[in-house]
This record gives C-alpha cells, sequence and structure tokens, in this order.
C-alpha cells in the first residue's frame, strides 16, 4: 500500500520529506513485525543484537567492543548486558590482558537460543518477499548511500537502474 493510503497524507513537500517520512514508518512496521518474532523467546531485538555479536566474534568482548558493533548506537550496552546475564545467556569474566576489564562471554544457554532462533531466518526475511534480489541489492546501496552523508562521504555515485 502507498505511504500516503498507510497514514492519511496525500501532499509532501518534497520527494525528499516522502523519502524520509517512508524510511521512518518503514522502519517502525518492521520494528514491530521483528519484535512479535522474538516474543516468544523473552528477548529484545538489542540483546538478540549482542547474543548475535557474541556469536561472531567467538571470543569474550568488552562492552565497549560489542557497543561498536551494536546497530542501535544508542542503547545503553552495559545495561542490555546486565539483563542477559540475568537470564544466563552470557556471563563476565575477568579480561586477560588487563584484569581491571571485565569481558562478556556467550554461555551454552545463550548459544542454544541462538541456534533455535536461526529456524527463523526465513520469517524475518519474508518481510521482503515483494522485492528481488536484485532490488534487495540495490535498496542496500541507496541506504548506505542514505548514511554516507552522515559520515562525511557525501561524494555521489551514478544512478544504478533496478534490474532482476
Amino acid at each position: 500500500m502507498a505511504l500516503e493510503k498507510e497514514i492519511n497524507q496525500e501532499v509532501f513537500r518534497s520527494e525528499y520529506q516522502k523519502a524520509a517520512i517512508n524510511l521512518i514508518y518503514t522502519f517502525n512496521w518492521m520494528n514491530e513485525k521483528v519484535t512479535k518474532i522474538f516474543e516468544p523467546f523473552d528477548i529484545t531485538q538489542q540483546q538478540f543484537n549482542i547474543l548475535r555479536i557474541l556469536r561472531g566474534a567467538g571470543q569474550p568482548l568488552s562492552t565497549l567492543q560489542i557497543r561498536q558493533r551494536m546497530l542501535d548506537k544508542m542503547s545503553d550496552t552495559s545495561r542490555i548486558v546486565d539483563r542477559l546475564i540475568k537470564k544466563g545467556m552470557v556471563k563476565k569474566t575477568v579480561c586477560h590482558e588487563d584484569r581491571r576489564l571485565v569481558d562478556i562471554l556467550l554461555t551454552d544457554k545463550g548459544k542454544k537460543l541462538l541456534q533455535t532462533m536461526d529456524g527463523l531466518n526465513d520469517e524475518m526475511e519474508s518481510i521482503f518477499k515483494y522485492l528481488s534480489k536484485a532490488e534487495a541489492r540495490q535498496l542496500n546501496i541507496y541506504l548506505d548511500k542514505i548514511r554516507s552523508v552522515e559520515n562525511g562521504e557525501s561524494e555521489k555515485s551514478p544512478e544504478t537502474p533496478v534490474t532482476g
């Protein structure tokens, strides 16, 4: 359904305004879909992200290292880690390089939960069922391009047509 119908707004100031509102609206729509997928596991998207980061690293990480890899840069990583500790998904260990620091380690319970949730990959990807692989690739290019302005990489690239 077109954005105009979804939010009952027929006119936008510009295509840029519409694109910005469409991104925000779509983010919230996707966030709701993914939250529903995670509900039966009593886990938030941020907690899942931390577990995924730890599994991918294959070694203990500090909260600073985890924060650098987080999708949600505004999150309070220490608080989320503490909640995962209470659930038995991660544990704190003394850092071998600097005993003043604490590393976070994925527990067997956390690994088991991730393995179970790996079975949901198709369900999560079904959000994009109306996009071809080429369209998804192009969407990624556009989203990266939007963020590149914020990172000071504002060089314009030629438009790439969607195929596929």
